[in-house]
């Protein structure tokens, strides 16, 4: 039965020769774009499904190399045959709903009687990612998720940080595993470094001077911290920890970054002040 080839390499735009790296910064950046939560213009639903089903046979060194068999010689859109015995040879997915039939002709589906005898698909484990908040990382605990349209409860560890992988045995289609790659969100007042937080405390230029107790916000709740006299503009007060949770029941250290304000404006009583300060040297 002939089908539309698909270019796989270039709907994510990349070379045949694309380390795994760059197949997936190729496809999260076209993944955001086109999402069909951020991206509302016509076709663009259809154009992440194209995104995604490309991902899904590059990111996976059998089905690439399955893929790659077929060669250069075919061109998107162009009509595709199956070489005589491919059926023979497939590697039944899961659910394979929403994938083009030039995908199911290749890897499952069940197209005609190129699958004849086909009975019952395999465990087929599923690739995800997260995006977590500092605030669901900081109490780790369980929490509701939607992955490819399947509710699931998750019980984040202790021990998050971007990048971090975390696999759901057995929560996928037909028994599978789901793996996610967790991301920490942007926060408004934390930066992140591994398992250290900064966050910047602003102070006026006498307190800076003179030292004095302020408050500074944990992802905790406030505490107060003990600034010494004579400190700079962006040196930092170490918190030992108040940073995110270890998995060895520790946590790193949260770091308060003095921002120090001069005035803009200031009466002629205070500027007589300055002046005297200014004398003194």
């Amino acid at each position: 039965m002939a089908v539309q080839y698909k270019d796989y390499y270039k709907i994510l735009g990349v070379s045949r020769e694309a380390k795994p790296d760059e197949i997936r910064k190729a496809y999260r950046k076209l993944a955001k774009q086109f999402h069909p939560d951020v991206n509302k213009e016509p076709g663009a639903e259809e154009k992440y499904k194209e995104i995604n089903e490309a991902y899904e046979v590059l990111k996976d060194p059998d089905k690439r190399k399955k893929y790659d068999t077929l060669g250069m010689n075919w061109q998107q859109g162009q009509d595709f045959t199956p070489p005589p015995g491919w059926g023979r040879h497939v590697e039944f997915g899961g659910d394979m709903g929403g994938f083009s039939d030039f995908f199911q002709t290749l890897f499952g589906g069940g197209l005609g009687d190129l699958f004849s005898g086909y009975q019952q698909p395999m465990k087929r484990d599923v690739n995800a990612e997260i995006t977590l908040t500092l605030e669901q990382v900081m109490r780790a605990g369980e929490i509701n998720l939607t992955i490819n349209k399947r509710s699931l409860k998750v019980r984040l560890p202790k021990g998050l940080t971007e990048g971090t992988s975390i696999t759901l045995p057995g929560k996928a289609d037909g028994g599978g595993d789901i793996h996610l790659t967790v991301h920490i969100a942007p926060h408004g007042d934390f930066t992140v470094e591994g398992y250290d937080i900064t966050r910047d405390v602003k102070v006026q230029v006498w307190d800076a001077v003179l030292g004095k107790d302020i408050q500074a916000a944990t992802l905790t709740g406030n505490v107060t911290v003990k600034m010494p006299p004579g400190i700079q503009d962006g040196q930092k007060l170490r918190l030992r920890g108040k940073g995110l949770p270890k998995r060895d029941g520790t946590n790193g250290d949260m770091y308060v970054r003095v921002r120090i304000e001069i005035p803009r404006h200031i009466n002629s009583k205070q500027n007589e002040l300055w002046q005297e300060l200014a004398k003194l040297g």
